[in-house]
């Protein structure tokens, strides 16, 4: 063994940093990364559908049934008597070829009980296709 002294009298200092284990330190840290990603992002291929936000078109055939925050029931912006009209109307549109689509528009205030109910009764008429019409979120809009 041997050992280097100074070749002068004085003690000198190695002010160099010594960095091969913060390399080494590195390069284990970058296999475990590359050993262990393949392993969380796999899943099962499948096809995805593409969606895309669009305006709903409102046909002439499509029906729109509004309940305002009373609970008062309009059909295509006329009010309805009641739930058995409502049923009876419904019934009468079940019928044709092709049926026609019925959109729920519930205010913001209304009970989910009467949205519910109507909702009930179109199923009820024999109509197959329905829908909620929402507003678009605009971003935050105060604490309710």
């Amino acid at each position: 063994m041997a050992m280097s002294l100074g070749s002068g009298g004085e003690d000198e200092l190695n002010s160099t940093i010594n960095t091969t284990p913060l390399v080494d330190v590195m390069l284990v840290l970058l296999i475990i990364f590359l050993i262990t990603i393949p392993v969380i992002t796999k899943t099962v291929k499948v096809s995805l559908p593409k969606a895309a936000n669009i305006p709903t078109e409102t046909k002439p055939e499509n029906i729109t049934i509004a309940v305002d925050a009373q609970g008062n029931i309009y059909w295509n912006n006329e009010q309805v008597a009641g739930r058995d009209q409502l049923v009876e109307m419904v019934k009468a549109e079940a019928i044709k070829d092709p049926q026609p689509e019925i959109h729920i528009r519930g205010d913001s205030n209304s009970r989910y009980e009467d949205v519910g109910r109507v909702l009930y009764s179109v199923q009820r008429g024999g109509i197959v296709k329905v829908g909620f019409i929402t507003e678009p979120d605009r971003g935050m809009r105060g604490s309710r």
